[in-house]
């Protein structure tokens, strides 16, 4: 089979631009021998010339001149990785006007002002591929775009983040507390000196609003998206939940209802200990999604990290090579705005269960005084735990698990709760998600 040369540039040379030139360099026979294309890295370009990198590029391709990049017509395919929003959007739209079809990794840049960046490559009949920007290595995007073009989605149950999910399992399964498995996170390099988009649930907002949107045809903002972080959870939360029957974890969750109608949303979850997505530990991602004909279908694998990401960039490369991705963008058609915005469900109007957890002082007619502020609030109660033993105050923890109920419900009794002269601290509030799973 004849081989075609593709030329690639990138605009980008730290982790992941670095994975991405070492699988190019070091696996260009494999790659050629599959597809029949030789991808050479015409380009790299970034502010740091000098650092050493462990990848070495021949002499002259890596500069700190963009223009090398786009005024080189041969080249067809630029790749950012620059991170960011502000740099990384003109460098995007510049490569558009230039000619070339870009490939990103940049969740943040898509979520924010994904709709401007696809309109302007429509304009210049370029095409963007975006694998790498939701979860790591897992083809997540080109299985909704493509594998799952036939169902009507109804809903997206996903571990997006793999600092969360690797903080959340220490805490559950070695009794860690937030901040100890947060260091350990950090030693290990799962999580950023400066976790706060991880753990503030921001990351995981700004690949929900990718993945919605693809899945549901709309132009999803980051607005449209209600997020909860993880920084408050106890490991005593963590335990009690344990004893009911569930496994903490931090949801990205898009749902689709039969009118039509979008709820999205970024939380703490409670799950049943015997779900798929209980069982993903560490700084490991799954997707769950819900089609209308091909039922539950889960995604699994390293969402994060050098190598599984630039498997991500290098595949989209790929695609836009053989002409895949021009003819898939090309039919990428979302709702606009005007028509999203009045299907986005408001949070307090979202239905779910919840766990409550209260420090009561121990004395008589403690429950019977919180029974009845969750009754005024229509909330019904489906089971509680209480355990002996006095702590901070004189108070015991009990814990409330209730049925369905609304959102704003929830809130205007827990805020009642919280003024009750019999309570101790601050209530804990976390939904509790029944996910369903399609078993024979």
């Amino acid at each position: 089979m004849s081989e075609k040369e593709v030329k690639i540039g990138l605009v980008g040379f730290g982790t992941i631009g670095t994975g991405v030139a070492k699988l190019i360099l070091e696996d260009g026979d494999s790659i050629a021998a599959k597809t029949g294309l030789r991808l050479k890295l015409a380009c790299v370009v970034d502010v740091d010339t000098k650092s050493a990198r462990p990848v070495k590029l021949s002499k002259g391709i890596l500069t700190n001149d963009l223009d090398k990049l786009l005024k080189d017509d041969s080249i067809k395919i630029g790749i950012e990785l620059v991170g960011g929003t502000k740099a990384a959007k003109q460098i995007q739209l510049k490569m558009l006007r230039a000619g070339k079809d870009v490939v990103t990794a940049n969740k943040a840049l898509l979520a924010e002002h994904g709709n401007e960046l696809y309109k302007a490559a429509h304009e210049n009949k370029r095409c963007i591929a975006f694998e790498a920007s939701c979860a790591g290595g897992i083809p997540i995007i080109s299985g909704l775009r493509t594998g799952l073009a036939a169902n009507n989605i109804m809903a997206i149950y996903g571990i997006v983040n793999g600092t969360c999910n690797y903080i959340l399992s220490n805490m559950t399964s070695r009794n860690e507390d937030f901040a100890e498995a947060l260091k350990q996170a950090q030693r290990l390099g799962y999580a950023e000196a400066d976790p706060t988009l991880d753990i503030n649930g921001g990351d995981s907002a700004h690949k929900l609003a990718i993945l919605a949107s693809i899945a549901f045809g709309c132009e999803i903002a980051l607005s449209d998206i209600s997020v909860e972080g993880i920084e408050e959870i106890s490991k005593d939360d963590i335990r009690y939940g344990g004893e009911m029957g569930y496994v903490l974890k931090l949801l990205a969750i898009g749902q689709k209802d039969k009118g039509g109608g979008i709820s999205l949303r970024v939380h703490p979850s409670f799950i049943a200990k015997d779900n798929s997505l209980a069982r993903v530990n560490g700084p490991f991602n799954a997707i769950s999604i819900f089609g209308s004909a091909v039922g539950q279908v889960m995604y699994y694998g390293r969402g994060a990290g050098m190598m599984p990401t630039a498997s991500a960039v290098v595949a989209d490369v790929i695609d836009v090579a053989l002409g895949n991705s021009a003819t898939t963008f090309a039919h990428l058609h979302l709702k606009p705005r005007s028509e999203t915005e009045k299907l986005i469900e408001k949070i307090g109007d979202s239905i779910s269960r919840f766990y409550i957890r209260v420090m009561c002082k121990d004395q008589p007619g403690v429950l019977a005084k919180m029974a009845k502020v969750l009754g005024d609030n229509q909330i019904s109660i489906s089971g509680t735990l209480q355990h002996e033993g006095v702590g901070p105050d004189n108070t015991i923890p009990v814990v409330i698990a209730t049925h369905l109920t609304r959102q704003k419900n929830v809130s205007a009794a827990v805020k009642e709760i919280k003024e009750l002269d019999v309570i101790g601290g601050k209530p804990v509030c976390i939904r509790i998600v029944d996910i369903p799973e399609d078993k024979d």
